[in-house]
Formats: structure tokens, sequence, C-alpha cells
């Protein structure tokens, strides 16, 4: 069941980071992790096919030194060892990878790797050293990118200042040229004075001017509406004359009628004529008396464009003048907007000092608390030297006890050994003595034997003798 969490786990790291070939590892990790003699020698053959313990181990320890300053001998060989544990000795070589160990354990889960154990430490595996290396690698690649995105905010930043400054500084200039402009010297005061009035004076007289010549305009316009009418009623009792004579001659042509019919009709147009004739003699009138007023107009013309010229070189200096007016305006528009964007960049720079002060305020309080840890560790390591110290002492006393210890088992060793030589040496008599009894007895039983057998044989003589 482990094996298949442990592949699952596998696959799921798979589908959220792509693994990299073993080489594109090693060229990372050569180039963005390690440094001087480490990179020159930390090779493939390190992750396959049998990864080296303590290179991975060595590698652990630098990628947590790139992100989070541990310095290796002060991080992870210094134990919180208590006067109490006896043997502090034997931790000396268990201290450092449970340190790697706990500190992987809270970073790999950044890098989307859930199931790190003690043995990837202690008895790493090929094909998972690659996934984690590969982990980190693509943590790494996206720490790089956003630490070039922040180098560039900065730097838009720092430009951004450069150019609120800038803007500042041609605004304060701004406004002295405005304030130069504006205030007129003293001495020209009087002359300003006198070409205000003279303006004004020249304005009112336009002024008049301007409406009679829109009066004579409007009369002259009038006069040419009246003649356009007088023309065009010509044209009309023309057509109709040019129409009543066709008529006429079609009717002559048609038609015999009596004299007096004739001669009344000829009366009726002679009087039509005669009419005709007196509505023209008035119309030549008018015309005539148009054309006076034309010519009064022209010439009113010609003395009112005399006034246009003279309206021409006021209304150029008016232009200078309202230029200079237009500038004044464009300039305080322009010193309205770089103020609003002074304002909108004060308020940028207010949220940024605020931003600031609060990154400072942090800061100043992991400051004070690395300040604090560091006490804290100073204070550990000046308890653990004293212990060390202690243990030292001590170690020296036992040294000093196995020592005494160690002559006394030699002077012990030497008795024994002489013990032994005395023992073999009265063994060796005792066996010898043992001999020579077993001999003396052998010869004393067949001594007794042959007694035996003689007084057997007495007895059996004297058995016989009886």
């Amino acid at each position: 069941m482990a094996e298949i969490n442990a592949e699952r786990n596998e696959a799921v790291m798979e589908n959220t980071f792509p693994v990299y070939k073993v080489d594109d590892i090693v060229q990372f990790f050569r180039t963005d992790v390690l440094t001087g003699q480490e990179a020159k020698h930390f090779a493939k053959s390190d992750i396959t096919p049998n990864p080296k313990v303590d290179v991975i181990q060595r590698l652990y320890m630098r990628v947590l030194h790139l992100l989070y300053r541990f310095n290796p001998i002060d991080s992870h060989y210094l134990a919180p060892l208590s006067e109490n544990i006896q043997f502090p000795m034997l931790h000396e070589r268990a201290t450092p990878i449970m340190s790697v160990y706990l500190c992987m354990c809270q970073f790999l889960p950044i890098c989307h790797i859930y199931d790190f154990s003690l043995n990837d430490l202690l008895n790493p595996k090929a094909k998972r050293t690659i996934t984690i290396l590969s982990g980190i690698q693509n943590f790494l690649h996206f720490r790089k990118q956003r630490l070039e995105i922040i180098a560039a905010h900065q730097q838009a930043f720092r430009a951004d200042m450069d150019k609120l400054q800038a803007y500042a500084r041609g605004i304060k200039e701004a406004e002295k040229k405005i304030e130069k402009l504006m205030i007129i010297p003293p001495e020209q005061q009087a002359e300003a004075k006198e070409l205000a009035a003279a303006l004004t004076e020249v304005k009112n007289a336009t002024m008049q001017e301007s409406q009679e010549v829109n009066t004579l305009n409007e009369q002259v316009a009038e006069c040419k509406t009246e003649i356009a009418e007088r023309s065009q009623k010509l044209s009309q009792k023309k057509l109709e004359v040019a129409t009543q004579k066709d008529e006429i001659a079609k009717l002559k042509s048609q038609i015999v009628e009596s004299p007096e019919e004739l001669k009344s009709e000829m009366e009726k147009m002679k009087e039509n004529i005669k009419n005709i004739k007196s509505s023209k003699e008035l119309a030549v009138e008018k015309l005539v008396e148009v054309q006076s007023k034309v010519q009064c107009a022209s010439q009113g013309e010609a003395e009112i464009q005399a006034i246009l010229k003279q309206l021409h070189d006021l209304q150029a200096s008016m232009c200078k003048t309202n230029q200079q007016k237009e500038e004044v305006q464009s300039l305080a528009a322009l010193s309205e907007s770089l103020q609003k964007e002074l304002k909108g960049l004060s308020n940028e720079e207010g949220q940024l000092k605020r931003a600031l002060a609060m990154k400072l305020d942090k800061e100043s309080k992991q400051h004070i608390r690395r300040q604090k840890k560091k006490e804290l560790k100073d204070q550990h390591v000046q308890n653990i030297l004293g212990q060390y110290d202690k243990i030292h002492e001590k170690r020296e006393e036992i040294v000093e006890r196995i020592q005494i210890i160690s002559r006394e088992t030699t002077q012990f060793k030497d008795k024994m050994l002489k013990l032994r030589y005395s023992c073999n040496h009265n063994t060796e008599k005792a066996q010898a003595i043992y001999d020579r009894l077993l001999t003396t007895l052998e010869q004393y039983h067949k001594r007794l034997e042959n007694l035996v057998m003689e007084g057997s044989a007495d007895f059996t003589k004297m058995k016989a003798n009886f």
C-alpha cells in the first residue's frame, strides 16, 4: 500500500510541474545554486544511477542557504542539548540530518511536494531525487522570474519618482514664469493703463462703426432685393407683351374684325404700353437712386475697409495679447494638470511611503526578532559552550578515571598473567607429582599383587602340607 501511495504521489507531482532531464538539472544547479569547487565536481553520476547521500544532503543544504540564508554550521550542526542528556557526542551526526529534514519538510510543500520522507535523505532513490530536484528547479525558476518583475517594478517606481521630481521642478519654474508674466513692472504700468484706455476707446468706436456698417449693409440688401423684384416684374411684363403680340398676330391672321374693335384694342394696347413705359421710367429712376445709394455704400465700404484695416491692426495687437493670454492660460492649465499629476503622484508617493513605512516597520520588527533570536542563539550557544565545557571537564574526569581503570586493568592483567604463569607452573608440578604418584601406585599395586600371589602360593603350599 505504501508503494501504491508513493506512485500516486509521484503521478500527482508529475502533473503539477515538469520533470526535467538529469543533464538540465545538473546544469541548473551548477550555475544557479552551487559555487566554486562544489559546482565543478557536481556531475550526473552524483544523481544517477545510485545517488550519493553526502552530495544530495549538501545540495539540499545549499538550496536552503540560497532561499532562507541558513548557514549550515550555525543552523544545522548546533543542537539544543541540555545537561540531562547523556553522551551528547552521539547526537552530533543525527543533528544536521534532522535539521535538514525538518527544513525541507517546511520548504517542499511550496514546490508541491508533500511526501518528503527521511528515507529521501538517508537512502535516496534516483527517480525520487530527480522529481524532488525538478520541483525545486521549477520553484527557483518561478522565484527568479518574480525577482526580475519586482526589480522592473522598482526601476519603474524610481523612474516615476524622478519624473515626479522633474515635473515638480517644471511646475515651480512655470509658476515663476506666470508670476513674471502676470506682474507688470512699475515702469510700464502707466503705459499699460494708457494702452488699456486706448483699447477701450477703439473698441467702442469700432462697435459704433460696425453698427453703422451693419445698418448700411441692411439698406443695401433691401435695395438689391427691390431691384431684383422690379427686374423680375419687368421681365414678366416683357414676356406678357411678347405673348400678347403673338396672340395679336395670330388673331389678325385668323379673324378679320371690325375697325372699331381694332381701334379699341389698339387704344387698350397703347394704354398698356404707356403704363409699361411709365413703370419702366419709374424703375429707371429707382435704379438711378439705387445706383447713387450703391455708390454711397461703396464709398462707405471704402471707409469701412480703412476702418477695418485699423481694426485688423488692432486685432493683430489684440491677437498678440490674446496669444500671450492663451499662453498664460495654457501655462496655467499645464500647471493645473501638473499639479493634479503632482497630487496623484504625491498620493501615490504617500501610499508608497506608507507601504515603505509598513515594510520598514516589518523589517524593524523582523530585525528586532532576528536580534532577539540572535541573542537567544548566542545565549543558547554560550549555554551549549558552557555545557560543552562542563561535558569536556566531565569527559576529562572520565578519561582520567578510564586511564586509572586502564592502569589498574593492566596491573590486574599483569597479575593475572603472573598467576596464570604460576598456576601453569604449579599445574605442571602437580601433573608431575600426579604422574609420579601414579607410577609409584602402579609399582605398589604390582608389588601387592606379587605379594598376594606369593602369599596365595604359600597358603596353597601350607594347605597342601596340612
